[in-house]
C-alpha cells in the first residue's frame, strides 16, 4: 500500500554562491549547529532542527532546512593569496574544459586535450625560465660579473669579480650560476609541494561510487555524470611529476648550456667538451620523456581510477633532480679565463617558447573549429573558439608576469648606470607591444560604453512600462536602466575575449619577428628611421617597460594585500569560485578544484538522505544560488537515476546557461541541461534583467511550461508604496530570497514533496512536446 510523503520528513538543502556567507544568514537563525563536515566545508542546521529525524511528527508537511557552506574552500586563510600568482595556470586549465560539443569525433577530442596540456607545459617552462632569467642571467651573470653593478650591491660581494676578472671561489661564472640556480629550483619545488598538498587537502575526496549509466550519444549526456569525473588523482599526479621534471630540466639547461658553450671553444679541455655534449643529450632525452608523459595519458572518467603510477610519479622528478645536481658539479668545475660577458642565451629560449605557444594555439583553434562544425550552436562562445582564445590569454598573462619580473629586477639592479645589458631583447619587444594592445582594448571599451548608453536609453522606456501608474522619477529610471544595461555587458564578453586574443596573437608574432630580425631593442631598431617612427619606437619601449613592470607589481601587491586583508582575500576567493570549479586536467600547478570536494559532499548528503527515507520515497529540494546552482547541478548528475528523480532543483541567479552553457558547451550545453531537467523531479529557475551573472535556462520543464519563471522585477517597487514605504533597493545578483516569487516557487516545489509516491509527472501543455521517458536505471 502506498504511503503519502506528508508522513515523512522532507529536506531542503541550501547551497550558497560566490563570495560565500554564513549558515546563520542562510538559515535565518542565529543558532546553528554543524551536523556533518569539518572547518573547510560542512552542513549546518538550526539548533532546533538538529534531531529532526527523531521527531518526524513535528515536521509533517514541512521540510528540514540545511545549509551547505563551502566558502572556506576558496577564501580561507592568508596563504590563499599566493594563488593569485598561479593565474596563468588556472586560465589554461579553463581552456581544457571549453571544448565544443562534438559527435563521434573522439580522436579530435583527445587531440584537443593533448594540445591544451602541451600549452600548459610551456607555461611551466616559461615561469621557470623567467626565474632563471632573474636569478642566473641578470643577477649572477650580468650584475655579479660587472664590477660597477656589483659594487652597489654588498650582498653580491662574495660573487663579484674585479676589473681584472679575479675574485673569490664563488666568482667563477659556473659556480655563480649554480648557486643562483637554487632559486628557480626552489620555486619548482614549491610548486610541486603546493600541488601535492592542495590535492590532499581539497581534491582527495572520493565521489559516491556508482556504475556508469547506459552510454548514450555524447551530445545527449554530459561527462559530469561519469563515476570518475570528480576524481582525477592519477592524471594530476602524472602531470605534477612531468611539470616538476620540466622545471628542474629548465634550470639544468640554463646552468649547463653556458658552461657547455664555453667548453666547445677551441683549446678547451676535451673531457669537459665530452661531458658538455653528454649533458646536452641527456637534457634532450629528459625533455622528450616529459613530453611523452604529458602526451601519453589524458583523463579517465568512465570509472573511479584509484591507481597511481608510483614509479613514474617518483622516478621522473628524482631523475631530473639528480641530473640538476650533476649539472651543478659540471658547471662548478674550474675554468680559468672564463668571464661572463653580454647576456645568457635567453632570446633563443624565450623565442622558442613563444613560437611553441603560438603554434599550439593555432592548432588548438583548428581542432576546436573542426569539433564545432560537427554540432554547431549559435549560443556557443566565439563559435567554439573560446578555448583557443582563453589559452592565448593564459600565454599572454604568463608573458606579462615573466617579462614584468625580469624588467623590474633589471631596473633595480642597474638603476641609471647602464652597466648591464638587461633582459633579453625579445622580452623588451613583447613589453613594447603592450601600449598598442591597450589602445585596442581602450577602443573596445569605448565601443562597449557607447553600446551600453544606447541600451540604457532603450531600457528607460522598458522601465516605464514595467512600473505603470506610478509617478516617474528620471533619476530613479536612469539608475534602474543603467543597472540593466551594465548587466547585459556579460553577453558581450565572448566578442571582447575573441578580439583581444586575436590581437594579442598578432602583436606577439610581430614582437617575435622584430626581435629576431633586428636583434636590437625597439628604440635602437628605430634609429635612423623617420622622426615619427623613431619617436614611436622610443615611446612604446619606455611605456611598455613601465607598464609590464607595473603589471607585475600589481600582481604582487594584490597578493600581499589579500594575505593581510580578509575582505580582499574574500574578493580573490570570488574569482577562484568561478575559475577553479573545474578539475586540474591541463595544469597540475593551477589552484585546486574546490568542486572535487564540494560535489562529493553534496552527492553523499543527498544519497544518504534518500537512502535513509527510501521506505517512504524520500525526496528533497536542493536550492542553489549563483555558483551554488552549478554545484547543485553537478551533484545531481552524480546521483543514480532513481535517486535523481526524487530531487527538485530551485536555482536563482544561476550562470548555468548564460556562462557555463556558452563557454563550456560540451558539459553544460543545451543537450546536457535538457537531459538534467528531464531526469530530476522538477526544476524552477529565477532570474532578473539586472543580474550580470545569472540568467534564464531557456528550457521547457515537466513541472510547468518552462524551467524559467518570467524575469523578476528589480527593484520590487519603483517608488514608495504602502508595502514598500522606503525606497526598494536594486538587488542585481543578490537578495533573491527577498522577492515574493522566491517564496512562491519554493512553496510550489515543497508542495510536490507531499505527492503520493511515486510522483506522477503532470501532463505537458498542448503547445509543449512531451519529454522523452527517463533512461533506464542501470546504476543498481
Amino acid at each position: 500500500m502506498e504511503r503519502a510523503t506528508q508522513d515523512e520528513t522532507a529536506l531542503e538543502l541550501l547551497v550558497h554562491g560566490v563570495g560565500g556567507t554564513t549558515p546563520e544568514e542562510m538559515l535565518g537563525d542565529p543558532r546553528t549547529v554543524r551536523i556533518s563536515g569539518d572547518n573547510t566545508a560542512a552542513v549546518f542546521r538550526r539548533t532546533e532542527d538538529a534531531d529532526a529525524e527523531q521527531r518526524p511528527d513535528d515536521y509533517r508537511g514541512k521540510p528540514v532546512p540545511e545549509a551547505y557552506v563551502w566558502c572556506n574552500l576558496t577564501s580561507g586563510n592568508g596563504s590563499r593569496a599566493l594563488w593569485l600568482l598561479l593565474l596563468p595556470f588556472m586560465v589554461v586549465n579553463l581552456a581544457h574544459w571549453m571544448r565544443p560539443t562534438s559527435r563521434h569525433r573522439r580522436p579530435l577530442v583527445r587531440t584537443y586535450g593533448l594540445l591544451v596540456r602541451l600549452t600548459g607545459l610551456t607555461l611551466t617552462v616559461l615561469l621557470v625560465a623567467a626565474a632563471c632569467e632573474v636569478a642566473l642571467d641578470l643577477t649572477a651573470w650580468q650584475c655579479a660579473g660587472t664590477p660597477r653593478c656589483a659594487a652597489d650591491r654588498a650582498w653580491l660581494g662574495f660573487l663579484a669579480t674585479d676589473d681584472a676578472g679575479r675574485g673569490g671561489w664563488w666568482s667563477q661564472p659556473g659556480r655563480r650560476l649554480a648557486l643562483a640556480a637554487l632559486l628557480p629550483a626552489a620555486l619548482t619545488g614549491l610548486l610541486w609541494y603546493l600541488s601535492h598538498r592542495t590535492w590532499s587537502a581539497y581534491e582527495s575526496q572520493q565521489p559516491l561510487p556508482h556504475k556508469p549509466e547506459v552510454e548514450e550519444e555524447e551530445a545527449t549526456r554530459t561527462a559530469l555524470s561519469r563515476p570518475g569525473f570528480w576524481y582525477g588523482r592519477r592524471l594530476v599526479a602524472r602531470l605534477r611529476a612531468a611539470h616538476t621534471a620540466a622545471g628542474l630540466l629548465t634550470v639544468a639547461a640554463a646552468v649547463g648550456a653556458s658552461a657547455a658553450r664555453h667548453d666547445r671553444r677551441p683549446g678547451g679541455p676535451a673531457l669537459l667538451d665530452i661531458l658538455g655534449w653528454a649533458l646536452v643529450m641527456t637534457l634532450v632525452l629528459g625533455g622528450g620523456a616529459v613530453v611523452w608523459v604529458v602526451c601519453r595519458r589524458g583523463r579517465s572518467e568512465h570509472k573511479l581510477d584509484r591507481k597511481l603510477d608510483r614509479a613514474l610519479v617518483r622516478g621522473l622528478p628524482l631523475a631530473a633532480l639528480a641530473l640538476l645536481v650533476l649539472t651543478f658539479l659540471y658547471a662548478g668545475w674550474t675554468r680559468p679565463g672564463w668571464r661572463s660577458e653580454g647576456r645568457l642565451p635567453g632570446d633563443a629560449t624565450f623565442g622558442g617558447i613563444a613560437i611553441a605557444q603560438g603554434l599550439l594555439v593555432v592548432a588548438l583553434a583548428v581542432v576546436a573549429h573542426s569539433l564545432y562544425r560537427t554540432s554547431p550552436d549559435a549560443r556557443t562562445a566565439i563559435r567554439g573558439l573560446g578555448g583557443p582564445a582563453v589559452a592565448m590569454l593564459s600565454c599572454a598573462l604568463g608573458g606579462v608576469m615573466s617579462g614584468g619580473g625580469a624588467q623590474r629586477v633589471a631596473d633595480w639592479l642597474d638603476g641609471t648606470h647602464g652597466s648591464i645589458d638587461g633582459p633579453p631583447v625579445l622580452l623588451t619587444w613583447q613589453a613594447s607591444v603592450i601600449p598598442p594592445l591597450l589602445v585596442v582594448v581602450a577602443v573596445l571599451c569605448a565601443w562597449l560604453g557607447l553600446r551600453t548608453l544606447q541600451r540604457k536609453r532603450r531600457e528607460m522606456t522598458k522601465v516605464t512600462l514595467d512600473y505603470p501608474g506610478e509617478p516617474k522619477d528620471s533619476a530613479r529610471t536612469r539608475r534602474i536602466a543603467g543597472t540593466r544595461a551594465r548587466a547585459a555587458l556579460t553577453d558581450r564578453a565572448p566578442l571582447l575575449v575573441g578580439i583581444i586574443s586575436a590581437v594579442t596573437l598578432l602583436f606577439g608574432a610581430g614582437a617575435l619577428i622584430g626581435a629576431w630580425l633586428t636583434e636590437k631593442v625597439p628604440a635602437q631598431a628605430a634609429q635612423g628611421a623617420p622622426d615619427v617612427v623613431e619617436g614611436a619606437g622610443e615611446t612604446s619601449q619606455a611605456l611598455g617597460s613601465w607598464l609590464i613592470g607595473f603589471g607585475f607589481i600589481l600582481f604582487v601587491t594584490w597578493g600581499r594585500r589579500a594575505y593581510k586583508d580578509a575582505s580582499a582575500r574574500r574578493t580573490i576567493g570570488i574569482l577562484w569560485d568561478v575559475g577553479t570549479f573545474w578539475p586540474r586536467a591541463a595544469h597540475p600547478f593551477a589552484p585546486p578544484c574546490y568542486a572535487e570536494r564540494a560535489v562529493p559532499d553534496l552527492t553523499w548528503r543527498m544519497a544518504a538522505w534518500t537512502r535513509a527515507t527510501s521506505a517512504t520515497g524520500g525526496r528533497l529540494v536542493i536550492s542553489g544560488h549563483s555558483q551554488g546552482s552549478v554545484l547543485a547541478a553537478a551533484a545531481a548528475w552524480q546521483l543514480r537515476p532513481s535517486v535523481r528523480r526524487r530531487v527538485a532543483l530551485l536555482t536563482y541567479g544561476s550562470p548555468l546557461e548564460r556562462l557555463y552553457g556558452r563557454w563550456f558547451p560540451a558539459h553544460f550545453g543545451p543537450a546536457a541541461l535538457t537531459s538534467l531537467h528531464r531526469e530530476v523531479d522538477c526544476w524552477r529557475n529565477l532570474h532578473r534583467p539586472t543580474d550580470p551573472i545569472g540568467g534564464p535556462i531557456n528550457l521547457r520543464g515537466a513541472c510547468g511550461p518552462q524551467v524559467d519563471r518570467a524575469a523578476l522585477k528589480d527593484p520590487l517597487a519603483y517608488g514608495r508604496t504602502e508595502t514598500h514605504p522606503l525606497p526598494a533597493p536594486i538587488h542585481g545578483h543578490g537578495g533573491y530570497q527577498a522577492d515574493p516569487a522566491f517564496a512562491e516557487e519554493r512553496a510550489r516545489l515543497l508542495a510536490r514533496l507531499k505527492a503520493v509516491v511515486p510522483s506522477p509527472r503532470p501532463a505537458a501543455p498542448e503547445a509543449v512536446t512531451p519529454a522523452p521517458a527517463d533512461p533506464p536505471d542501470t546504476a543498481g
